[in-house]
């Protein structure tokens, strides 16, 4: 056995979303061959990869196969997240916004879950919620407490709180339950400035950003943030919802705005009576925002059904149960391939 020999034979084993074997895309590193022992690092773009125990296994068969049956395989999976060298947020490798154009949609309730999953698989994960005059995330991670504050050259920055490990900020956190947050549209735009600007968030591998609904404040404020990675879109089926989206869409895709969309989530899609398991109703139509994704030529993420038992968990900020995650999980696994191909893309 030797070097060149072992990086042909890796040279078979492709990553399937980017479409390149693992030694182009310089996955392969620390390469050693003892005698019969082979050891390298898989370095992968990110540390919730769901394909990454099948590229692991496709390396192991590729060494055995091609080069020596009795080889020793010895590989260890890591990780290389390198923050954009624009990104104003420190230590964030990838800002994901979750954006609707109409408020009712579950759009919260997805960035949650969405956050929730990514860390469940492995990634670091915060949640910021930018909702200014209707923030969820205190009930959805039953959590109203105001941060600390630590100062840091001279200025005042925000700690976030860390709840079933997510790093969470909101503009709940700092006001009553019942308090109007009565803002013209400079005062949002600041404060979204301020959450993004003045907080330790720390080593983060994704950040996602919970929007407002409709096409205001927030989101030309997000326009200007260097880093973004994309745009999620969640939308129900019927067109009283998907009208609002493809306006959304329409201000993301402007050449002054240019945020890529990452794909489309269709929320509250059919609901199965737990009598009746294998039974689908359409409550508020069929595929509306599939078929819209396909109309725009963005990617369909998956679909979530209406569960009442998601919904009870969501009000009584039990997000954590195994039932709430679940839903998430593909929705979570698309996500992070748009987001490395992406990435490729730019890079």
């Amino acid at each position: 056995m030797n070097e060149a020999a072992i990086l042909k034979a890796l040279s078979n084993v492709e990553d399937p979303d980017l479409k390149k074997d693992l030694v182009t895309l310089n996955m392969i590193q620390k390469l050693k061959i003892e005698g019969n022992k082979v050891s390298f690092d898989l370095v992968l773009t990110t540390p919730a990869c769901p394909m990454k125990e099948m590229l692991h296994n496709a390396c192991v068969n590729a060494v055995k196969l091609l080069v020596n049956q009795e080889a020793e395989v010895d590989i260890h999976v890591t990780h290389n997240m390198k923050a954009p060298e624009n990104s104003e947020i420190k230590g964030v490798k990838h800002i994901i916004a979750v954006a609707s154009g109409k408020g009712g949609v579950g759009k919260s309730t997805v960035a949650a879950g969405l956050a929730m999953s990514l860390s469940k698989k492995g990634a670091k994960v915060g949640l910021l919620d930018a909702d200014i005059y209707g923030p969820s995330v205190p009930t959805l991670f039953n959590l109203y407490d105001a941060p600390l504050v630590q100062k840091q050259e001279g200025v005042d920055m925000m700690i976030p709180h860390e709840k079933f490990g997510v790093k969470l900020l909101s503009i709940g956190f700092l006001t009553k339950t019942d308090q109007a947050i009565v803002w013209r549209g400079p005062m949002v735009s600041s404060a979204f400035k301020q959450f993004t600007r003045d907080v330790i968030w720390g080593d983060l591998d994704y950040l996602i950003i919970d929007l407002p609904p409709g096409t205001g404040d927030v989101q030309i404020s997000l326009s200007q943030l260097n880093g973004v990675s994309g745009i999620v879109m969640v939308s129900t089926p019927q067109k009283m919802s998907t009208a609002d989206v493809v306006r959304a869409i329409d201000m993301f895709t402007q050449p002054a705005i240019n945020k890529p969309i990452i794909g489309m989530v269709q929320n509250l899609s059919y609901f199965t009576p737990p009598e009746l398991p294998n039974n689908k109703y359409y409550l508020f139509g069929k595929d509306g925002a599939k078929d819209l994704a396909e109309e725009c030529k963005i990617p369909f993420l998956g679909e979530l059904p209406f569960q009442s038992n998601i919904q009870g968990l969501a009000d009584a900020g039990h997000i954590e149960d195994e039932q709430f995650h679940s839903n998430f999980s593909e929705i979570a696994d698309e996500v992070i391939k748009r987001v490395s191909i992406l990435a490729s893309t730019n890079g």
